[in-house]
């Protein structure tokens, strides 16, 4: 489904409420037999799946006009640099991603390394495109703490696409040697 130019995704755990309380319904009125329990049964579950994908639309398409706002003030940066004094900066960074968390619950987080470090890049809805394990890509977003309190910095994506480059890596160059 595609609504403008948002594709919103429903996450796996979405589904698996919708699918255990399809069941609970199920079985309610098999053993009741009540017509009124479907009633208000069913559009319950209608919206067990609209909400998450309204939710996500939204995420998205906040995103989205987000975008091009970073695109003119993020500054280029190696990781290396990110560093607590640069809290609430825009940044850019381009590297490889070697892993991907979370992508089944639609709040992917990534680490994304190039050759002066790592760093790990939350994004709190669907990206636009799907990253993968060793895929080059760029990062928009913003240098924030890993947790409300302290923590090391990391960084608040708002846009990550592939881009067609070789990045090097630390990995890369001790393999070399």
């Amino acid at each position: 489904m595609k609504i403008g130019t948002v594709r919103p995704k429903i996450s796996i755990l979405a589904i698996a409420v919708f699918v255990v309380f399809t069941i609970l319904l199920l079985v309610a009125y098999y053993f009741t037999g009540s017509w009124q329990i479907l009633i208000w049964g069913i559009p319950t579950l209608i919206l067990l799946l609209v909400i998450p994908v309204a939710l996500n639309y939204m995420s998205q398409s906040q995103y989205a006009d987000l975008t091009p706002v970073y695109e003119r003030e993020a500054r280029p940066v190696r990781i290396k640099l990110i560093n607590p004094g640069m809290i609430g900066d825009p940044v850019r960074i381009e590297g490889v991603v070697e892993r991907v968390y979370f992508q089944f619950l639609n709040r992917p987080q990534y680490l994304i390394a190039d050759r002066s470090g790592q760093i790990s890049v939350k994004m709190f809805t669907t990206p636009a495109e799907k990253v993968s394990k060793g895929d080059v890509v760029e990062v928009l977003g913003l240098v924030m703490k890993r947790y409300v309190i302290g923590g090391d910095p990391v960084i608040n994506c708002v846009s990550i696409r592939k881009i067609d480059k070789k990045i090097d890596t630390k990995k890369d160059d001790q393999k070399k040697t």
